[in-house]
């Protein structure tokens, strides 16, 4: 690895804008529902919500085009919708960010993905999921294949981002990494459990440390067992990087060939994860993109997922923050 400092990440950074990143997957509505409690329902002993106000973000993988963007990347998203209010909030949304929405089709037979959060005092009270989970008509796998083959030549790289709701399946990803692989393009995969038999031949996948365990057969439970996890991850997937999350204890790096390289956590305040992976493989990606090295993209990528946990709701990282942060981690971690 080269000699990593303020100036290399400053370098790395700079270069985020240059790059062009296309998110391919599920993509979900997150509703906010803001409010306080004072009291506790006489009819049941929930909290009492009293609403002060309601938003909308990106969610799901248009949530890591969101990161992508707020980054400075250009983006490309890629998924499906439904023909129906929240499908035009949702596009509407990434539009506004400056996203690139022409690899979103929508599709009559299923609404779009809606997930409600009602936060209180800060904290999530309830979540609430509106979706409907399973096949996408073959017409529109097309569309989205067809899509990325017209724009496979001008992009960086391809996140794959599987929320298991139906849009990446084996047919898709039979086409899309071949694809990528001949014009030699990053693929990143934030993976669902059941479904790295999908993956084989990819460049980088992003598993939390459950995740790992359920997909190598056995508990990641310390360094030993978190060693022969990534090494058998990089084996069964035959990818160049696993990243796991570990959550608390921050990440881990595997490449082949070379040992692994433990990243201790940078947060101070967690006050909500929701999102957390999905700034992980965006700043990551980008990272790689914009020419870092593995490890020095696992760093950045480690400060930017301690910004987000400390933001409440569905939260993004700017360029500004993410390079204060550095500078201040750098300070503390020998790297």
């Amino acid at each position: 690895m080269k000699h990593f400092d303020f100036i290399r990440a400053k370098s790395i950074v700079s270069n985020f804008k240059n790059a062009r990143v296309v998110v391919v997957g599920d993509l979900i509505l997150d509703e906010f529902i803001w409010g306080d409690v004072s009291r506790i329902s006489p009819e049941a002993p929930v909290p009492v919500v009293w609403v002060k106000n309601e938003s909308f973000m990106p969610g799901g993988a248009s949530n890591v085009a969101n990161n992508l963007r707020s980054l400075g990347a250009q983006v490309y998203s890629v998924g499906v919708i439904g023909e129906d209010e929240r499908g035009a909030v949702l596009k509407g949304e990434l539009e506004q960010k400056g996203i690139n929405v022409g690899g979103v089709f929508s599709d009559l037979s299923r609404p779009t993905t809606l997930k409600t959060r009602v936060v209180a005092q800060h904290q999530q009270v309830v979540r609430i999921d509106r979706e409907k989970v399973g096949h996408i008509p073959e017409r529109i796998i097309s569309r989205m294949i067809g899509y990325i083959k017209k724009i496979i030549r001008n992009i960086d790289g391809i996140i794959i981002e599987d929320y298991g709701k139906g849009v990446i399946t084996p047919a898709l990803l039979g086409e899309i990494v071949p694809l990528a692989k001949k014009y030699k393009k990053i693929i990143s995969v934030d993976p669902k459990e059941e479904h790295f038999k999908y993956y084989n031949g990819i460049s980088v996948i992003t598993p939390n440390n459950h995740e790992a365990s359920r997909a190598v057969g056995f508990e990641i439970k310390d360094e030993d067992t978190l060693k022969k996890a990534g090494e058998a991850l990089l084996k069964k997937i035959n990818c160049r990087i696993a990243l796991i999350t570990l959550g608390e204890n921050g990440m881990a790096v595997f490449q082949k060939g070379r040992a692994m390289k433990h990243i201790p956590t940078v947060a101070q305040e967690v006050f909500d994860v929701s999102g957390a992976g999905d700034t992980v493989i965006a700043s990551y990606t980008l990272a790689l993109a914009a020419n870092a090295d593995p490890v020095e993209a696992a760093y950045l990528a480690n400060c930017a997922g301690g910004i987000v946990v400390g933001k409440v709701g569905i939260a993004v990282v700017t360029p500004d923050e993410l390079l204060a942060r550095t500078k201040e981690e750098l300070a503390k971690i020998k790297i």
